[in-house]
Order: C-alpha cells, then structure tokens, then sequence
C-alpha cells in the first residue's frame, strides 16, 4: 500500500480495535517521497495491555524489533503524551514523538496493533485505537487528515474490531475514501437560459470539466426529463459514466417561481449519501435563492441556517488544523450554548459540527486557508467571537501573520541590441530548409490584474470558470489537430490543467490574499522555475509547456485574446512556442519559426520538424527587438537568421530558393521511383514516424517502408500501461496502410528523460545515462513481452523488424531477444527481424560481436552523436559542435556496416543525418543500405540519392574519414 492510500485510511468512526504505528524518514530537497506501506506482517491482533504505558510501550517495541526506530523515540511519544493527551475520541489516540525526537527515526514503517479489551488512556478516555506516528517530516499530519475521513464510513468500525484476519484487515484499512465534490468548482450560477434542460446539460457539463464523469454521463442526461423537487429546484441524476461522486448546481440567470435551478448529481446511491444530505440542507429553508453569489450557495448546500450568525477567519498556524489545535478548538466550542458549524471557504461546500475532532481533522484545513464559523442558538454572536478569537490567536499553538502581496516593482533589465541588418546571427538549428519573409513577432499580449483580492471564495470560482475554458479551448485544438504531431502534446496540456498540485498551489496563495490571476500565475511560475532548474535538459524544456497552459488560463481570467498572424506570408519570431501556438499554425502562410528559447529537443523544434518548417531557437532576446515586416532569413540547416538581407546575400537566398523549389517539385513528382544511383545501386528512403496515424501520409510521399516507429507514443498517450488490445489496434493501422511494405518498430524507449506517469523512476542526475530504453524494459519484461506480442499480432505475417533502443552490448540484445523468441513461438511470423539500434558507442565498437545474431543494425545518430562527442545537442552555446558528420561518429558507423556486411546483415540511419544534404553522400559512400528520414523529406532525399554515383560517394566517405573536425568535413566536402 503506497503513501497516498495510507493517508486516505480511515481514522473517525466509534470504538475500533486497532493500532497503527507509522514511522518516516526525512524526505530530502529533490528525493522521492518515501512510501508508508501496510502488510498483513505488520499487523499484532489480539493484543492486551495492562495500562496506557504498557500499550504504548509495545507499539515502541515493534518499531525497533522492525529495524524503524531506536529506544530513543520512545521517550519522544511519552514527552509528546505530558505535553497534552492525543486521544481523539471514538476510541483513538494518535500518539507520536515531539520533533525533538525525530532523529530517532531510522527507516519508514507502520505497525497495526489491535486491543479488543480496550485500554484506559491518562485522560481516563477509553482508546481502542492507537495510531502511534513516528516521523522526522510533517507527513503524519496528512496521514492524520486523511484517516478521519475513511473511518467515518458507515459499518467499518465494527469490521475493523471484528477482523480476526490480518489479510482482512490490511484490505480494510487499503480502501480509499470515496470523497464527493461540490464546492464552488461545481456551481454554475446565472446561466443565460430559461429551460431546465439546458441548465441540467449545463450543470452536466461542467462535472465532465471537472473529470467526474465521462461522455456516457452527459449522454444519459440529455436523454432524462429532469425531476421536480418543489420551491422550483429540479434534479438530474445518474450512475452511468460517474468517475467520482459529484453534485453541481445550475441556476438562471432569471429565476422564476417554476425555475430556480437544476442541481445535477452524478454517481451510484450509496455514494452520494452525502450529497443528498446537502440537496436536503438546501431545501429544509424553503426560502427563494435570494443571491446568486458562490459562498451564498455554497452556506446553504452545507445546512447553514439563514438565521446564523457566521464570520470568516484565516488559519495562521503553520501545519493547519492538526490534531493539537483542533482539540483546543473543540474545547472553546463546547464552553458555548450555541451549534456552531465549521466550514472552508474553498473546500468541498461540506460544514461540520465545531465539536467534533475527528470532523475538524478532517478539513485537512491548511494555513491561509479561510474557515467560515457560523452558529445558531442563544450564544451565537459570543460563540462565533470568541471561536474566531481563539483562530486567530494560534489554538495553543505560536503563530505568524500571513506574508502581505507586495507588489513591488521588478528591476528594470537592460534592452537587448537591437540585430544588424544583413548580418547572420548563429543559434540552434532545430529544423532543415530555407526560407525568407516577413517577421511575425509573437509579443504575448500584456495581462494587467490586481495582485491581490479579498474575496477568496469568489476568485476561486473565477479560476475554475477560466480553466474549464481553457480545457475546452485545448480540446477544440486537439480534434483540428487529430493525427499531428501537436495533438498528443496537446493532451499533455489538458492533463497539466487538471493537475491537483498547480491547483491547490493557486488556491493556497488566493487564500493569503491573492487574487486569481496573481495566485494561478505564481503556481504556473513556481512550478516552471522548478523544472528549469532540473539538470535534465529534456525536461527542464517543458517549463515550456506549463508557461503556455498557464497562459491561457491567465488570458481566459483577463478576457484578453491571443495574437494573431498576419493573412500574408511569414516567419514567426516568439521567445518560446508552445504546443498549442504551434497548433494554430496556417502551414500555408508561414514559412519558419525563430524562437529566442528552447532546444533542438523542445516541443516547438519536434513540431517544426514535423510541419516541414525551417527552424532555428535558442537565437537569444536580440530576435526580440525585430520590428513586425521586417525581412528575415531563416536557415535551418546551418543554423542561423539574417534580418534585412543586403541585395547580394537576397540574391543568393533567391536563387537558392528557386533552386529548392524546382528541387522539391520534381522531387515529389518522382517519389515513388527507386532511390537508385547514376550507376545502378538502390538503397531503400524510410520514413520516420512518432504516431502510427501518419503512416498513410509516409507512403504517399513515396516512403519504402518506415524506418523507425517509435512506439512509446502509444505509452504516453494513456494513463495507465496500454493492454495488448489496444497497441494491436494501433499497430494493425500501421500494417494496413503500408500494403505489404516493411515496418521496422522500435520496443518502448523511455526512461528517466522520457518519464510515465504510471511508470515512477527515482531521480536520476543524468538520466540520458541512467535506467531508459531496453534496459528498463527489461525491469518490466511482462511489459515488453505484451508489447512483442501486440506487433506480432498486428504484423499477421506482413513484414515486420523489431529493434532495441540503447543496446550496449550482446547481453542486453540476448535477455530481450529471448522474450521475442518465446511469443514467436505462439504467434509465428514469417520473414521476422530482430536488430538493435546502434546508439551507445559501444554497440558500435562491439558490432562484430553482435551481427552474428542480429538481424540489422539501425544507427541512432542523434544520440550516438552526443554520446560520442559528449556534448547535448540541444546546448546553447555547444549544440553547433554536435554534428554527425565529426569523423568520429563516421568511424563508428563505418565499423557497424563493415561487421554487419560481413555477416550478410544490412544497416539503416535512422537520425538527423539521413536526410543531411551534405551527410548523404558520404553515408552512401559509407555503403549503408537504408536512409530513414521524416515524411516530408522522403521525395528530396531520394532525388538526392539519384544524383550520386556510388564512386564519388565513396571518394566522399574517404575524405571525410580522413579529416580531424566536422567542421574539416563540411569544408572539404562544400568544396567538392
């Protein structure tokens, strides 16, 4: 059982027989969390005790007979007990140490011990459940809020005390809490129609916005007649297509004696026992919706009396509203003659009575946060002060004021000069090809919004009004962008909206006084810092992708739109390009990127790839100072822009550009010819793809085969590790379009650098040297060998190659091929290979060891580049020295075909140097048999290819050979 299901154990419900004793570690800045986990050998049932201390004494020993604790924390639990009692009522203690005693703490554990005779504590409390924490970090207090939520479920203390199994048991106390949303998130107030069916699709809706149901839901509420509950309120309610129990509220605009509101409730009856309850609270007044205001409706869903006397307080204690000063709450509470309630401010709507520990707990209220104290009964107005009073003054505990929004003014940075009209400016070449036109600079537009607010509750709903906008915006890109490259970037964009973390982040700074731009900015931005900072340069580039979800939302609050290009050709010139700015691209009118940030690995250099558009980034913010119109040169190839070219160099762009053009027409024209040389050798032109979807574009454009299917798209698309059933359908699609032409696939390639959700790795310093490709599928073999299984399936006979990413030597190539031998034993397929990708230098040093029992070679020369050279491709300032052509990656490739060749295996490029200009004839010279290359540049590289002898190419491939430097190479080779 991991952390996060420990801390949704139940903690509430009466007398319940167990005790649980937990111990942590200190969780250091970057390290992984560490994983609190119950099984059945850490459960004691049947236990006696003669007296509290003896209890306690028993959970300190099984904590140090496991190897968690030193004796020493013991006197740390029975410090804490002095201090004040940590009985919580209904049977429960939670002793733990003070933090004095935390270094006693050597390992993280938990311990459940059950005493059916009950023991009696030093407040003369009976405690029949003890969960004893042990804990260098806070991490109990989550633990604490998340157990007074799932034991308050109905019957399971009684199973809890009855449970004589301890698999029982730990099933039990596993199970997570279904916990019901409503809050202002899911209030859709003045709704501009007068229909109960549009308010109940509204209502709806938004619960589909919020992940708690699917499509089938909304399906099933069009289809159902709503139903009268009287004082002209309507409900809609199913169970089909409920991801989460969940109930929203749609008013009109113009509320009417008929029509009031629709209130949607989605999930199965004995979940949304709650949820009724709150229906119920509204209703009991039996007044009219008088406001429309959020924290109006959210009073009266939580039972609230209109009659109460209520006041808003912020939390000021650092760890919230943990055990100790919730029990010192409760105490104020009952000295006052009134039912006083307590409810957040931003939280799921739900009130709870002020006397109740375990329900206070259960706020998992933080600091900032706004408590909202209301009460009815003669004491009211007192007990509402004096409640508030204790608040503010920390509930026993020393407290500091919330940190004030001061908005002062950032230092003034000085202007970047302004480019030299006519004089090249090197950056990162990101995509090849030429282009000249006017520059479109993508200033994002400026967002002006107060920096602070007053009304929480009221900006919480704005910002989730504006991600809900947000999410439909990205979905609306996704659908125009169905089978690009953009579109499952895209999907990343909707996932990063509904992450829980950037969330309560926000609202964790509205609640200390930010206003909703402000607070949603700061979590954008903080969380964007953090990934920069990463020694991982892969994903330390997607720092990009948050800014750009971030802002849109910011747009959405501020009511500003984006900007738009012109209707006329151009070259787009931004700091950085998201994936959803690269999705509105018109390929019709612009004709290349220049961004100021980011790395040939970024998400605007793949896509620009992958669109066919010549591209440089990292040009640094002098492009930034490019006045709109301004005539620009973008060379992806050599990696550099020219503003306002001088009539000679505009002379040379021109005829370079004719001479492309008229290249790239006859080209295509004869794309589906062979790719044969002057004297009569064929080599096979692939393609490579990132998305099977693609596949029919790559054979129109003449594609032999595909050269290189990277199949981790498949991975990253779901949430959880694709069944075979579906990588066979995503495969099939591939076969079918190619119509007997051959698919090389690479098994899953990701790692540290490539993460997946539902696939955690521990923090690697350079995870492009770390656990990825075969060498972490071969930790989850059962992954790999549904994966081999799925493209045998698909293949049904059709020709079909499987390579290994990151192979190293013959070792690594034998434990994976194994798995592949044993599914082709079940599933045979005809004419099957099985090779590696040469992308570790010593693979390639190593290559006459493994053609004996390779199939083919494929060389990876993008990251055998930089592997050899020891330099990131995508650096800044060093990414101009990865080059493929250095005459050290050519020795290496040079060594794999000469082993492959003399075992009778062929060997394909499968990198950004297959479709090199200048690279191809000295691979061919090379005698390489395979070139695979992106679709868009299959016709030019096959055109290529036709107007070289295999001679000169080899005459090519000697002279490079012979140089010390790539930069040796290109001159020697332009000057042929």
């Amino acid at each position: 059982m991991s952390a996060d299901t420990i801390q949704q154990l139940p903690f509430s419900l009466a007398v319940t027989n167990i005790l649980i004793v937990s111990a942590g570690t200190t969780q250091q800045q970057g390290e992984a969390t560490h994983m609190l986990t119950l099984t059945a050998n850490d459960i004691r049932l049947g236990c006696t005790a003669t007296d509290w201390q003896d209890a306690l004494n028993q959970a300190s020993q099984e904590l140090q007979d496991a190897g968690r604790t030193t004796p020493d924390y013991h006197a740390g639990m029975l410090a804490r007990e002095q201090q004040s009692s940590t009985v919580l009522g209904n049977g429960i203690a939670i002793p733990h140490g003070t933090p004095e005693s935390r270094d006693a703490v050597t390992s993280t554990g938990i311990r459940v011990l059950q005493f059916p005779g009950g023991v009696t504590w030093h407040d003369n409390a009976t405690v029949y459940v003890l969960v004893a924490i042990a804990a260098q970090s806070d991490e109990h207090l989550d633990i604490l809020r998340h157990l007074t939520r799932v034991l308050d479920k109905p019957g399971l203390s009684r199973k809890l005390a009855e449970a004589d199994d301890t698999e029982a048991l730990v099933t039990l106390l596993s199970k997570e809490p279904v916990v019901p949303k409503c809050d202002a998130q899911t209030l859709c107030l003045g709704v501009n129609t007068r229909t109960t069916s549009e308010l109940a699709i509204s209502a709806a809706a938004r619960l589909q916005g919020l992940s708690c149901v699917d499509a089938s839901f909304m399906k099933e509420i069009v289809s159902q007649p709503p139903v009268g509950l009287g004082q002209g309120f309507w409900l809609v309610h199913h169970s089909v297509g409920s991801i989460r129990p969940a109930l929203a509220l749609a008013t009109p605009k113009e509320p009417s004696d008929d029509l009031a509101g629709v209130f949607c409730l989605a999930g199965p009856g004995d979940d949304c026992r709650e949820l009724l309850e709150r229906i119920d609270n509204f209703l009991a007044q039996n007044i009219p919706l008088e406001s429309q205001s959020v924290d109006a409706v959210l009073s009266r869903l939580s039972g609230e009396q209109a009659n109460a006397v209520s006041d808003r307080v912020r939390l000021l204690n650092t760890h919230g509203l943990h055990a100790r000063p919730a029990k010192q709450l409760v105490q104020e509470a009952r000295q006052h003659n009134a039912d006083i309630r307590i409810r957040l401010e931003d939280g799921d709507g739900n009130s709870v009575s002020a006397t109740s520990l375990t329900r206070i707990i259960g706020l998992g209220a933080r600091r900032g946060q706004t408590l909202i104290i209301s009460a009815t009964g003669d004491d009211a107005e007192q007990a509402v002060e004096a409640v508030c009073q204790s608040i503010n003054n920390g509930l026993g505990e020393t407290v500091s004021p919330l940190r004030q929004q001061q908005s002062k003014p950032a230092p003034a940075e000085p202007e970047p000069e302004p480019l030299i009209d006519d004089e090249p400016l090197k950056a990162v070449a990101a995509s090849p090809g030429l282009a000249l036109a006017p520059a479109f600079v993508m200033r994002q537009p400026t967002l002006d919004y107060p920096a602070t607010a007053s009304d929480a509750g009221e900006q919480t709903s704005r910002l989730g009004r504006a991600i809900d906008e947000a999410d439909g915006q990205l979905r609306t890109l996704i659908r125009q962008a169905e089978g690009g490259e953009a579109a499952p970037i895209l999907s990343v964009h909707v996932e990063m909206l509904q992450d829980d973390d950037l969330y309560q982040a926000a609202l964790e700074a509205i609640n200390e006084g930010a206003s909703a731009e402000a607070g949603w900015w700061l979590s954008i931005d903080t969380a964007a810092r953090a990934q920069e900072a990463l020694a991982d340069r892969l994903l330390a580039e997607r720092a990009a992708d948050l800014r750009d979800v971030g802002r849109r939302v910011l747009a959405n609050l501020c009511g500003v739109a984006m900007p738009t290009p012109p209707d006329e050709p151009y070259v787009l010139v931004a700091d950085d390009l998201g994936p959803s700015d690269v999705a509105r691209l018109d390929t019709q009118r612009v004709r290349g990127l220049i961004t100021a940030r980011g790395g040939a690995t970024s998400h605007s250099a793949i896509l620009a790839r992958a669109l066919g558009l010549p591209a440089v980034v990292g040009a640094g913010d002098r492009i930034l100072t490019i006045s709109n119109g301004t005539d620009l040169v973008v060379d992806g190839e050599r990696g550099c822009l020219v503003p306002n070219p001088g009539a000679e160099r505009r002379d040379r762009i021109d005829r370079r550009l004719d001479q492309l053009t008229r290249l790239q027409a006859d080209a295509y024209e004869c794309r589906n010819e062979p790719a044969t040389t002057t004297d009569g050798h064929t080599i096979d032109v692939c393609a490579n793809l990132g998305n099977t979807a693609h596949t029919p574009d790559a054979v129109d454009r003449g594609a032999d085969g595909i050269g290189l299917l990277r199949t981790e798209f498949i991975f990253m698309e779901h949430p959880d590790a694709p069944d075979l059933d579906t990588q066979v359908k995503e495969y099939r699609h591939a076969f079918d379009a190619l119509n007997g032409l051959p698919l090389v696939a690479r098994t899953l390639d990701v790692g540290g650098d490539k993460p997946l959700d539902y696939w955690p790795l521990p923090h690697e310093d350079n995870p492009f040297l770390g656990l990825r490709g075969i060498r972490l599928s071969l930790t989850r073999p059962e992954i790999l060998e549904t994966q081999v299984r799925a493209l045998l399936t698909a293949a049904d006979n059709r020709p079909l190659r499987i390579m290994f990413p990151m192979v190293k030597d013959l070792e690594e190539f034998r434990a994976a091929k194994a798995i592949v031998e044993r599914v082709r034993a079940e599933i045979p397929c005809q004419g099957l290979q099985v090779g590696v990708m040469i992308e570790v230098p010593s693979c390639a040093l190593l290559a006459h060891t493994l053609a004996p029992e390779v199939d083919f070679f494929s060389v990876g020369t993008n990251d055998l580049t930089q592997y050899t050279l020891a330099i990131d491709r995508g650096h800044g300032q060093l990414s101009a020295e990865s080059d493929g052509l250095h005459p050290s990656v050519l020795q290496l490739i040079r060594m794999t075909v000469e082993a492959a060749h003399a075992h009778e295996r062929w060997v394909g490029i499968c990198g950004e140097l297959a479709s090199d200009p200048q690279a191809i004839p000295v691979l061919l010279g090379l005698d390489v048999d395979e070139l695979s290359v992106t679709s868009r540049r299959v016709p030019l590289v096959k055109a290529c290819i036709r107007g070289l002898s295999r001679e000169h190419a080899r005459e090519q491939a000697k002279l490079a050979l012979g140089k010390a430097t790539a930069a040796e190479v290109r001159d020697a080779l332009e000057t042929l």
